[in-house]
């Protein structure tokens, strides 16, 4: 029980931190296989992860930890993320979150079905965000500015409708601004990457391994999905 415990917390260690644990890493294959060769070992790891809201997921061999909804300990809270992107308003990181679920979209249509293509272009990412939004905002069309509370789909419509597509920063395409609607996607786009969600080579996006680990597992399962899913609401309910 000794020497289970000592490498679930080896284990821990190393997730706890963002790091990954996997089979084809000669750092940490040892680890892999100590989490499924020795049932006491994966029922500590388990346990621990559950206890602190954190969620353990599996892909290609490697696995992968992420914060439970809520967790504001190893996760985000609106006020960090707002901070860090340098945002100021709710409607802006909602348009934020909604980015990152048309990201999603443009390799999964649902956490059941297969990657549907390789790589996603930003401009490709600009058109889906422009198509979802205008048909939310049609279905809102008697909301003014001033009506539409921060917290609402209708102000991240009526956001992304003041936006034009590009301002002439835009030609530099490491530029990520709130000025334009392509300035949004590069700020998102920026972040899942800092996050390890994606890898940049130009204007492609292409998606790892965790990106893969995290929409297969925990996407459906999330707020963010219901809300969006349910085409409207309040962020903050």
């Amino acid at each position: 029980m000794e020497k289970s415990l000592e490498k679930a917390l080896e284990i821990y260690s190393v997730l706890a931190v963002g790091k990954n644990i996997s089979l084809k890493d000669k750092e940490t294959s040892e680890l892999y296989n100590a989490f499924y060769s020795d049932s006491e070992t994966y029922d500590i790891v388990s346990e621990l992860l559950s206890k602190l809201n954190l969620r353990l997921y599996e892909y290609n061999e490697t696995l992968f930890v992420t914060a439970g909804s809520g967790n504001k300990v190893f996760g985000y809270t609106n006020d960090d993320l707002k901070k860090q992107m340098g945002l100021r308003l709710n409607k802006e990181l909602y348009l934020v979150y909604f980015i990152v679920y048309e990201a999603l979209l443009q390799f999964y249509k649902s956490s059941d079905t297969y990657q549907i293509k390789e790589y996603m272009r930003l401009d490709e990412l600009v058109e889906a965000v422009s198509a979802d939004l205008k048909r939310i905002g049609d279905e809102n069309v008697s909301y003014t500015e001033d009506e539409a509370n921060d917290s609402s789909m209708t102000a991240v419509a009526l956001l992304w409708d003041s936006l034009p597509p590009f301002i002439s920063e835009d030609k530099d395409r490491n530029k990520a601004s709130r000025g334009s609607r392509m300035g949004y996607a590069k700020l998102t786009a920026n972040f899942m990457c800092g996050e390890d969600m994606f890898v940049m080579v130009e204007d492609r996006l292409y998606p790892t391994d965790r990106f893969h680990a995290i929409a297969e597992n925990y996407f459906e399962s999330s707020a963010i999905y219901d809300y969006f899913s349910n085409e409207g609401g309040d962020l903050n309910a």
